[in-house]
């Protein structure tokens, strides 16, 4: 800071802008016979508590104020307290919300986080519903939701270490993770890819961290990170020895390291009975499966009607095919995408009457006109259906665009072009590594039974006396 109060006052105006931004409020006033000038956000403050630390400040007398900033800060009735000397540190943290104060004499500024941001209610997320457990999920401000994940692990090996990235944006990143539990390694080269993340701002939250983390292998469609906007899955993981990162203004937290099998798990899993968990989790693995492999099985059975066994003969397309199957099929895809596109955006008055549309539409007009057969129909309803089966979106259109590789391979080369596109769907996913650099099928490669059936079944919780 500069040696006069003057020159403090008309840096920091130029600095924030303050003549042309409404919402930077300063205000001059006098403190102990002391000139003074305070700057905050607007909005960003707590009325209430603002008002009764100006009362404490300006009822000073001239003999009760002390000879530095720091001394004044040991008497302010309020717990987030701090002084500073840098401009960038000061901008930044009032450009946060945090209520600054510069004091004629003083070398320090003094900073009161007295900020609040406009946030809604910890309720359930509309997305990751469970039918029993808590009813709570993530909100956009990163100090709400780390308190979500602290309220569920009341431990002192629990670490929220706080980063943040963008030139611009300065976006708060959170690190949650258990120290005693964590990959130290891992945990060193995720902390330093965002301390040297060179971005003017994180536009998409986490999307935007997730290509800044993982730079290579773009054209792997797998998901790298897993996200949840449930604090009980984010604690759970936490506790497994993963690490959460919480970005501001994002309602979900990402989990890392992930593999394949960690994409399938839901609370839900938990909070039913073992063996009651293990077969929700092992029916949505086997469903998952099954996306992938019955389009191009039925294509390629209908390629070859012989191969079809007498038991399953009621398979074959019974009605006139005027358009090839392959060009159903992947018309029928592209529609699924386009209804599902029209969904987020339809409003809800609208969405009960437009999905009648949709279904009569769509569903029984198109097989009747001849565009469509109805086993084509049939297939493709359980494909749109079965990819909610699984928490992750990521993961469902990766399967999706291997199975349009299948399809379109096994239409021109038959057989082979099936057995092509499993090759290619297997050896993808083989080859896949995850963040932390293990592999994407993990505990399976590497081989670990114990991690593996902890992957697959739902076991009851140890008993710590055990």
């Amino acid at each position: 800071m500069y040696q006069t109060f003057e020159e403090n006052k008309n840096y920091l105006n130029d600095r924030l802008h303050v003549s042309e931004c409404f919402d930077i409020v300063n205000r001059e006033f006098i403190i102990g016979g002391k000139n003074a000038v305070f700057y905050f956000v607007d909005g960003f403050c707590k009325d209430e508590l603002m008002q009764k630390l100006l009362q404490f400040l300006m009822g000073l007398k001239e003999s009760d104020m002390p000879q530095n900033a720091k001394e004044l800060n040991k008497l302010m009735p309020h717990v987030e307290v701090d002084v500073s000397q840098s401009f960038d540190e000061i901008t930044t943290n009032v450009l946060c919300g945090v209520f600054a104060v510069i004091i004629e004499g003083y070398d320090d500024c003094i900073l009161i986080d007295s900020r609040t941001y406009p946030a809604r209610g910890v309720s359930e997320p509309e997305k990751d519903k469970v039918l029993r457990g808590s009813k709570d999920g993530f909100v956009e401000t990163v100090v709400f939701n780390s308190a979500l994940i602290r309220r569920r692990i009341r431990s002192t090996d629990l670490r929220m270490e706080m980063l943040s990235a963008g030139k611009a944006s300065k976006t708060d990143i959170v690190l949650c993770y258990m120290d005693s539990r964590v990959d130290k390694e891992f945990l060193k080269k995720i902390r330093d890819r965002i301390n040297d993340i060179k971005v003017d701002a994180l536009t998409l939250n986490q999307e935007s961290l997730a290509e800044c983390l993982y730079t290579s292998n773009w054209f792997y469609p797998f998901p790298k990170f897993k996200y949840t906007e449930r604090p009980d899955t984010a604690a759970a993981h936490v506790l497994e020895g993963n690490i959460i990162i919480l970005v501001d203004n994002s309602p979900s937290a990402m989990i890392l390291p992930v593999s394949v099998l960690d994409m399938i798990q839901e609370a839900d899993d938990f909070y039913f009975p073992p063996v009651t968990g293990s077969y929700l989790r092992l029916s949505r693995f086997l469903i998952l499966i099954l996306t992938y492999f019955i389009t191009p099985t039925f294509l390629l059975l209908m390629q070859n009607p012989s191969w079809i066994p007498p038991a399953f003969a009621f398979i074959q397309v019974k009605e006139t095919i005027n358009i090839p199957l392959i060009w159903q099929f992947l018309i029928l895809e592209l529609a699924i995408d386009g209804l599902r596109l029209a969904a987020v955006n339809t409003p809800n008055m609208l969405s009960t009457p437009l999905s009648v549309m949709a279904a009569l539409i769509l569903g029984e007009f198109s097989v009747k006109s001849g565009w469509f057969n109805s086993e084509v129909m049939l297939y493709m309803a359980f494909v749109a259906i079965a990819n909610y089966t699984h928490p992750s979106y990521e993961l469902g259109y990766a399967i999706k665009f291997f199975r349009i590789i299948n399809l379109i391979l096994t239409a021109v080369f038959q057989v082979w072009g099936y057995l092509a596109g499993i090759i290619l769907f297997f050896a993808a996913i083989v080859t896949n590594k995850m963040v932390s650099g293990q592999s994407y099928l993990y505990p399976l490669i590497p081989f670990s039974w114990k991690k593996l059936s902890h992957a697959l079944f739902r076991h009851r919780l140890p008993d710590s006396r055990e």
